[in-house]
């Protein structure tokens, strides 16, 4: 069985930057349109991963393959933020985990006693701001999985967390990442000889998943970037008056993705390539300033 296991809808809500969040969505997809575009594409279960939200459940807990998930905005004990993908949750967990969010170590422990899967997504991106070296060890002795593929990250941001999954002994999944409809499952995870969600996430849990799919890449940003500005403006029509904006596009993936290899670059040479053990990589990453990360 296959599923897509980062995907977003309109539900996820606004840009976090102050001024976009003003008039720009994270995601005008549907539910339903996200749902069938899966299925069409090859999905054998369908979740949607919005941030700190379920509503597209509302929408969805009508068909037997759907099951409910999340992507949580979460606060590190060093103060940095990072996603977390929860998986086949209720609405009553999700309150709680959103109660818990920005405290770590409570959201672990009720992760943990609720018995829920949950990854690290996309770690060696700045899409999120800065990482600090603690960061590393908390994922290390606490997260059961990390997201190695995420169609939308550069193949070294990919490569380095797959690096960084094995090395850590962590269970590796996939998704597109998709705030745009064309990007929908272009990255996902299959579980073999599973025939139903809790088999599939049994075998997941075992370790059992296989990645599918592709990474991101210049064109694919830059493309799906244009396509939700299309959106916008067909939604707001108001917002006409910033298409002359969009010629800006291309060059604001580029320097995005000049940032992201050099996020890379940094985070894999202390945490994967170093040749001392990953306690002894993290200790020294500490030397470094943080104002580098």
């Amino acid at each position: 069985m296959k599923c897509d296991l980062h995907v977003h809808s309109v539900h996820s809500g606004t840009l976090p930057n102050p001024i976009l969040r003003h008039f720009f969505q994270e995601s005008y997809s549907a539910p339903a349109e996200v749902y069938a575009l899966l299925r069409k594409r090859g999905m054998d279960l369908v979740t949607i991963t919005d941030h700190d939200s379920v509503g597209a459940a509302d929408e969805l807990r009508q068909y037997p393959d759907f099951f409910v998930s999340e992507e949580v905005t979460c606060r590190m004990p060093s103060g940095t933020e990072v996603h977390i993908g929860v998986y086949d949750l209720s609405e009553r967990q999700h309150c709680e985990i959103n109660r818990r969010r920005n405290d770590l170590f409570r959201l672990l422990a009720y992760l943990s006693e609720q018995n829920l899967f949950f990854s690290i997504n996309h770690i060696f991106s700045a899409l999120t701001g800065r990482r600090a070296p603690d960061d590393f060890e908390w994922i290390a002795e606490y997260f059961p999985a990390v997201e190695a593929l995420n169609g939308h990250m550069l193949p070294e941001a990919n490569r380095n967390a797959a690096i960084l999954a094995r090395r850590f002994r962590k269970i590796q999944v996939g998704g597109s990442d998709a705030h745009a409809l064309a990007s929908v499952g272009t990255a996902y995870t299959e579980v073999p000889c599973a025939q139903n969600k809790d088999e599939f996430l049994a075998g997941l849990r075992a370790g059992h998943g296989r990645l599918g799919g592709e990474s991101g890449g210049y064109l694919k940003l830059t493309r799906d970037i244009l396509l939700l500005c299309g959106e916008m403006m067909r939604e707001d029509r108001w917002t006409l008056l910033l298409a002359p904006l969009m010629a800006l596009v291309p060059a604001g993936v580029a320097v995005n993705y000049a940032l992201d290899r050099n996020f890379i670059r940094r985070w894999s040479n202390a945490i994967n390539r170093r040749p001392a053990g990953v306690r002894q990589a993290i200790a020294a990453r500490q030397e470094q300033p943080a104002w580098e990360a």
